[in-house]
């Protein structure tokens, strides 16, 4: 009301020559008023960001709309599938490109590349996710945005061990510009980008993984899954007569009980794998029993007992069915059947189960694995992409719920070694490959 008096007492005492400046005083203030009354209505809430997606946005100075790196299908174990498609993410943006979206691969053949069963990425992981938290990163683009105005240029990538990492750089350099750099896609051929040479540091791989989302009707499997987990603590702390009601920081009570995930590699294949493994690095540091690994476990002391242990393995190929006997008093172990989640995995091919499987690790309070697998490896390196995003890297995850530990190579207390990822390498080389030189910090 005041400054609509205002701007009637400015009209009533202007000079008859000066309208032009009064006219232009009103249309100022009467915007200014108009941002105040609609600006709280455009404005996007900070957590809605992550979903919030705006495809015209500009990346990078250097990442162009029009052009594209199409890659061959992505094959192998789920985590060597994440490695290859980070692989193929960094390479785009190198090439200041956007990644065409490759399709993976849901069953799991290693010769048999006929019996391989394409799925295409947005079937496992969700598309809009992925390019809002990655956007000024990197970008995932569909097929539809190809107009198909020039042929794709080939790249042929180079192999066997003269083609070096510096070889593989200079080509990359090489295809910036020219030719290449003119048409709208350039389509990689040859091996698969798992074999590529690595150019990247850790820390842009753990970017990139933080940005995969699973899509909503696999996370409610792993919801599911971890649920039944934590239903199994609360039994078990019922039956030894001890109280779940606690209270937490913010003053609410009874937070979800704890758990430990640990990714026992004991199946078959593994063993005969990892014995020759160390017969050739002279290593006694590789392979686990399970006895030791359930004695590795017992001398974890981060939670309180009773506590579930779960064990992530591949079941099919398992030799030993009796994998939840032998643990120690007050370490209640359970495996898919035992859960009662078998169905949940049934019904689902080797990709996804895998997904679950690696979720329901990512997400334990505490995580044993073997440093010498990529599975484990990629879940400790998440875990400490968490805690970096968190503030508590310091901690070595011991205070909030992301503890790892190795128990195939012995710490200083002779239990298993506490594990985080080293996020200055400036290489994936020991995440792939695995390493015993491993440590919290």
């Amino acid at each position: 009301m005041n400054i609509i008096l205002e701007l009637k007492h400015l009209k009533q005492v202007s000079l008859p020559t000066r309208p032009v400046v009064c006219k232009g005083l009103v249309i100022v203030i009467a915007l200014i008023v108009l941002r105040a009354i609609v600006s709280p209505f455009l404005a996007v809430n900070p957590s809605e960001k992550e979903g919030f997606y705006d495809p015209t946005a500009d990346l990078l100075p250097g990442i162009r709309r029009g052009k594209f790196i199409e890659v061959p299908q992505i094959i192998w174990g789920l985590n060597n599938q994440k490695i290859a498609f980070a692989r193929a993410c960094l390479t785009a943006r190198f090439l200041n490109r956007s990644l065409l979206m490759p399709s993976l691969s849901a069953s799991l053949f290693y010769k048999e590349v006929d019996l391989l069963r394409p799925i295409t990425f947005d079937k496992v992981f969700d598309f809009t996710k992925f390019n809002a938290r990655c956007q000024g990163f990197v970008r995932l683009a569909r097929y539809s945005e190809v107009s198909n105005q020039t042929k794709p240029f080939k790249l042929q990538k180079g192999s066997g061990r003269r083609w070096t990492v510096e070889k593989d750089l200079d080509q990359l350099l090489q295809y910036r510009r020219g030719e290449a750099d003119d048409s709208e896609v350039i389509e990689i051929i040859g091996k698969h980008p798992f074999l590529w040479p690595d150019h990247w540091p850790v820390k842009d791989y753990a970017r990139i993984f933080d940005c995969l989302a699973l899509v909503p009707e696999i996370e409610t499997e792993v919801v599911k899954v971890i649920s039944k987990i934590r239903e199994a603590g609360i039994k078990a702390r019922h039956e030894a007569g001890i109280s779940h009601n606690k209270h937490v920081k913010d003053g609410t009570m009874n937070p979800p009980v704890p758990y430990i995930a640990v990714h026992m590699r004991i199946e078959k294949d593994w063993m005969i794998h990892c014995k020759k493994w160390e017969q050739r690095s002279n290593s006694k540091e590789i392979c686990s029993s399970k006895e030791e690994i359930i004695h590795k476990v017992s001398q974890i002391t981060d939670l309180r007992r009773p506590v579930v242990v779960y064990l992530a393995v591949a079941d099919s190929l398992l030799e030993d069915n009796s994998i939840t006997s032998g643990w120690r008093v007050g370490m209640v172990a359970f495996e898919k059947k035992r859960l009662g989640v078998t169905d949940i995995y049934n019904r689902q091919p080797y990709l996804i189960k895998s997904a679950i499987d690696f979720e329901v690790c990512v997400r334990a309070d505490v995580f044993v694995g073997n440093s010498f697998s990529t599975f484990s490896n990629l879940v400790v390196l998440s875990r400490t992409q968490r805690l970096y995003n968190m503030g508590e890297a310091i901690s070595c995850g011991e205070n909030v719920g992301l503890s790892s530990y190795a128990y195939n190579v012995i710490g200083d207390d002779g239990g298993p070694q506490r594990w985080m990822t080293d996020m200055s390498d400036t290489s994936l080389q020991n995440l792939s490959y695995g390493t015993n030189n491993i440590s919290c910090h």
